[in-house]
Formats: structure tokens, sequence, C-alpha cells
């Protein structure tokens, strides 16, 4: 299978990468669109890292869930059938406030800076060959459709499933199979979380329908 994604290059660490990419938006606002033109050629992958940046910490920046979310599915699909990605233009274009969005961004870099020591290749069959990297495209997809949902008041529900596909992207990446099973676990506890939290919900409610009926 021909490789679409990925690096050709990994000396230069993720952080710095993604420094320069966040310094380069401009203006009062930007799109998806740009911040995809702005990666070249260091990949989609790396495009699903910066993406998740803004649910790492516990600040939200309005109306970016859904499309954040949904572009990396998106990247996930084409990378599980190997094929460059297909995006809506409503998606692309839609205007992000870059005044919100860049702080948000470069403390998400910030995170990374602190794990990019630990990064090495390692575990090569957890991120070579077709059946690896379609595992790791779905749980990219399931992590995505977690942290699309609406619970970001509560805390962590994104963060874990941001974490998760941070893990995930940069194993991928840099041909750390170690992080991509650190990736895989945060999923799990993702799906762990928001279970608790469906099921205090639901429990909660059939106490109240219990009091008031």
């Amino acid at each position: 299978m021909r490789k679409i994604f990925g690096f050709h290059d990994t000396s230069e660490t993720l952080s710095a990468m993604l420094t320069h990419t966040v310094g380069r938006i401009e203006g009062k606002h930007t799109t998806l669109r740009e911040l995809i033109d702005m990666m070249g050629e260091q990949g989609l992958l790396l495009l699903c890292v910066l993406l998740c940046l803004p649910f790492l910490i516990p600040v939200s920046v309005p109306g970016i869930s859904i499309p954040f979310s949904a572009a990396i599915i998106l990247i996930a699909v084409a990378i599980l059938f190997n094929r460059l990605p297909w995006l809506p233009e409503k998606m692309l274009d839609r205007e992000i406030e870059t005044a919100k969005l860049v702080p948000v961004l470069q403390r998400g870099v910030g995170v990374v800076s602190k794990i990019d020591r630990f990064v090495k290749p390692r575990l090569l069959r957890l991120t070579s060959g077709a059946v690896s990297n379609r595992v790791n495209a779905l749980v990219l997809i399931y992590a995505a459709i977690i942290m699309m949902l609406p619970l970001g008041i509560i805390p962590f529900s994104n963060t874990l499933p941001a974490v998760a596909i941070l893990l995930t992207a940069v194993g991928m990446i840099q041909r750390d199979g170690l992080f991509v099973l650190l990736g895989h676990v945060f999923a799990l506890a993702a799906t762990l979380y928001v279970g608790i939290i469906v099921y205090g919900a639901f429990t909660a409610g059939r106490g109240l329908n219990s009091v008031f009926s």
C-alpha cells in the first residue's frame, strides 16, 4: 500500500514544527483551509495534532469542537482507506477568531514540548503496515467522536480523547509504538469516563423523576 501520510524528516521536534505553524497565523480570523495550507509537506497527521491542542487545556474556544473533531475524523477516515481526505467547503472556510485560537494553541504547544524528549522510534510494528495504520485510524476516529460530544462543561471530557489523539498521532508520525499504545489506553479511559458521566446523569435523572412523580 502506497504511503500517503507522515513525515520524511523527523529531525525537527514536533513542538518546533507546531510553533512554526502557529507563528504563521495572522489576521483577525483564520480558517481550517488556511491551517491546512500552512502544514505544507508536514502532513495531515501533524494537522490532527494541531487540531487537538485546544482541548488539552481547560480553556474553551467557542465553535471549534465540532469542526475540529470532524476534520480529525475525515483525516482518519482517509488514513483508514489510504486516500487523501475530502473536507466540506463550509468546514474549510468557517472563520475562527485568531485572538482566541492562537493563545490556546500556544499553550497546547507547551504541552507537546514536554513530551518531545520522550519520543523515539520503537515498537515499530504498531506504527507500520496496513493493519496498524487502520487500527490507529479507527482509534483517531473514535476519540474524535468522543471529543465532539457536547460535554465541554464537564472537566476532562474533551481532554482525555484529545490526549488519545495527540499520543496516537505523535506515535504514528515519529514511529513510536509506545506512544501509539498509550494513545489507545487514553481512548479507553475516555470511554470509561464518558460512560460514568452518562450513567451518573441517567441515575440522577431517574432520582429526580421519582422525587417529583
